[in-house]
């Protein structure tokens, strides 16, 4: 390392002069800190809740799905049952025969389960749904906060680390100004701040969710 102090007065000591290295060690110290955070216990009971709460979402679209399909093959049931009981009757009174009922019966049944697959529909999406989703994103917000405060507190301690390493250099220059924006701690911190506005994203999209779930709640 060479210098003029007299016409750089402000330095900057780095480990190595390769941006490249630089910036590649700096990542592989940034993903150790958040795979760190991540198995901290309130980082990963908020994910675990959260992932409960997703799971409980992806239950209930598939079972939306499914009642569909239920559904679907009913219709297509009954309209079938309904087109040869008519065709039966006419068929019986042009020939002077007994009228029979019997698959009118089916029909009837047909109908009632139509009607009941269309209630559990119903309730799935205008209630069941709408109340998990609001869940999951809750719990998804909350996880975002727990990791980020996490994040936190990780670069606060690695920059205390740094600073006491530095102790020694103080006592020999009074001053020694210490940028921990380009270090791992700054990362973290901006990583931080970058979950706690997604967070706010997501908790937002909970908030217009519920509202509108509200609203047509009321206005039922």
């Amino acid at each position: 390392m060479s210098f003029y102090l007299a016409e750089t007065p402000t330095l900057e000591a780095v480990a190595t002069e390769d941006e490249r290295a630089l910036a590649q060690d700096l990542q592989a110290r940034v993903a150790e800190a958040v795979q760190q955070a991540e198995s901290q216990p309130p980082v990963a009971d908020a994910a675990g809740v959260h992932q409960q709460a997703q799971d409980r979402l992806e239950r209930l679209r598939t079972a939306e799905r499914s009642l569909n399909r239920h559904a679907k093959e009913a219709r297509e049931r009954v309209a079938e049952l309904s087109g040869k009981a008519l065709e039966s009757l006419v068929e019986a009174a042009a020939s002077g025969k007994k009228l029979e009922f019997k698959k009118l019966d089916e029909v009837a049944v047909g109908d009632a389960q139509i009607r009941t697959l269309g209630q559990a529909i119903e309730r799935l999406t205008e209630h069941l749904i709408p109340r998990a989703q609001i869940a999951s994103l809750r719990e998804e917000a909350h996880a975002l906060q727990a990791k980020a405060r996490v994040l936190e507190r990780i670069a606060q301690e690695r920059a205390e680390k740094v600073l006491e390493q530095l102790r020694g250099a103080v006592s020999q220059e009074m001053v020694l100004p210490v940028d921990m924006s380009k270090g791992v701690a700054g990362a973290l911190l901006a990583r931080a701040a970058g979950l706690k506005r997604l967070a706010v994203q997501v908790s937002d999209n909970a908030d217009r969710i519920e509202r509108a779930y509200q609203d047509r709640s009321t206005n039922a």
